[in-house]
């Protein structure tokens, strides 16, 4: 086939040798602060996106042009979800404290995919923990990968 017959937006893709970032298929629930987080991402990219157009850097406008379609993707289907307060069961947005058998406790926030970062103590709703977790009440068990784990805290953040 021709290269007059390729879309404009696959050139530039092939240019930087990136393809496109993969969507995730789940409901893409966010809390505010992973909202907020999107319009960052989506402002910092159009400023980087601008600077790069001016210097007419085909391989970093591939890159840049890539990521807003996902950023831009991520924000047309958020699903803001903010707990209900005072809940007595593990919802999306809350905060959970679990313990293991031998007395290692875990403090784990539930948040949307794009948003999570277990080093900084918050997992995707989707995870295998999280989905263990929901719908579940202090001194209720987990069972994560043949672990159980006890829920002893439940904080709204």
């Amino acid at each position: 086939m021709s290269r007059a017959f390729t879309r404009e937006e696959d050139s530039e893709n092939a240019i930087a040798g990136v393809g496109e970032r993969p969507v995730s298929q789940h409901r893409n629930l966010v809390t505010e602060r992973g909202l907020a987080q999107i319009e960052e991402n989506l402002a910092d990219l159009r400023d980087i996106l601008a600077k790069a157009e001016r210097k007419a850097d085909r391989e970093r406008i591939a890159v840049v042009s890539r990521d807003l379609r996902y950023w831009t993707a991520r924000r047309e289907s958020a699903e803001l979800s903010v707990p209900e307060p005072g809940s007595d069961v593990v919802r999306f947005g809350m905060g959970v404290t679990i313990e293991s058998d031998d007395g290692k406790k875990v403090h784990w926030k539930i948040v949307g995919e794009d948003e999570a970062d277990p080093t900084k103590g918050s997992i995707s709703h989707v995870s295998p923990m999280a989905v263990a977790l929901f719908g579940k009440k202090i001194g209720d068990l987990a069972s994560v990968n043949g672990k159980e784990w006890e829920i002893v805290k439940l904080s709204e953040s």
